[in-house]
């Protein structure tokens, strides 16, 4: 499985939170931690873990031949500050339906 060697997924118990702009957008203690070769590492949040009323569906879409195709999340200004695959390909499944965030104005911080 080509997956297996570019990609590591990492379960994480200890609290995870993400701030876009000071504000708390996110807090976790049962984030997926994935490691991607070329990229930083980024925990994905469940759903129920995430201010899903705060965020709005960008137009933005992208495709990771990895990971299948993601919808991208917007909070106010800020566009495209969180990513989502829905239907991830076959042996990603374990990161359906949640969130990852990155970009300006993000900080996700362990604690």
């Amino acid at each position: 499985m080509p997956n297996a060697l570019r990609i590591e997924l990492h379960p994480i118990s200890q609290r995870v939170q993400a701030h876009v702009d000071g504000t708390l957008i996110a807090d976790s203690t049962n984030t997926l931690e994935l490691r991607e070769r070329g990229y930083p590492p980024r925990h994905y949040f469940p759903h129920e873990d995430v201010r899903m009323e705060l965020l709005t569906v960008s137009e933005t879409t992208t495709y990771c031949p990895f990971k299948g195709n993601a919808v991208t999340l917007s909070l106010g200004e800020r566009q495209d500050i969180a990513w989502s695959y829905e239907q991830p390909i076959k042996g990603m499944e374990a990161i359906a339906g949640r969130v990852a965030f990155g970009g300006e104005g993000v900080a996700v911080v362990n604690g």
